[in-house]
């Protein structure tokens, strides 16, 4: 069975909409692309270049239609991904000319790549997609970079909807800038108790 790891640069209220730039994602008002800028130091820039290793993605139609824009142009910027097979939900979309590209109906779909053996799935931005994840239990792994700065609206990473989940920090480390950068993966149940128990 593949693991769906979700790779996500939030601030400290959990936005995550537009991280990269302005041109991102304006929808619903947002001004802030490009939020991460101010932190990207040398540390930080070594955790995504070692992310962006060749890999496997699952995206929301929306991510999907950034990257298709922007990433078939610059190779060179991140090695790999043109060839890395991208899986993208959609209900309006179903095909594209940016090659290795499959388009999925449904969450049974997803369901069935990953229960398939083939290499662990990565999902980049995508809120919708990873609150539908969350809610289905199908999250294997998180990896955050959680900035340390506050920006009120946008998409976040957790809306109403997932289900109680315990995950275990498996590795962490905290840029000069103040990143927070922590693996987490999937533990099981929550368990509940009362204080002094």
């Amino acid at each position: 069975m593949r693991k769906i790891i979700v790779l996500s640069m939030i601030s400290l209220d959990g936005v995550m909409q537009a991280p990269g730039g302005p041109r991102d994602d304006a929808s619903e008002g947002f001004k802030y692309g490009g939020w991460v800028a101010p932190y990207s130091d040398e540390v930080y820039k070594k955790v995504v270049e070692k992310e962006m290793q060749p890999a496997e993605y699952l995206l929301g139609r929306k991510t999907f239609e950034i990257w298709e824009g922007y990433w078939p142009e610059h190779p060179d910027a991140w090695p790999g991904i043109n060839e890395g097979t991208k899986y993208v939900l959609s209900g309006t979309r179903k095909k594209s000319d940016w090659k290795n590209t499959v388009f999925l109906d449904s969450l049974s779909d997803i369901k069935k790549l990953k229960n398939s053996t083939d290499p662990d799935i990565q999902v980049w931005g995508s809120s919708r997609l990873v609150q539908l994840l969350l809610e289905n239990d199908l999250v294997d792994e998180l990896r955050l970079k959680i900035h340390p700065l506050t920006l009120g609206k946008g998409k976040k990473l957790f809306e109403d909807g997932p289900i109680p989940a315990a995950f275990t920090l498996t590795e962490s480390t905290v840029t000069p800038a103040g990143v927070i950068i922590a693996c987490y993966q999937r533990a099981g149940e929550v368990i509940t108790g009362t204080v002094g128990d």
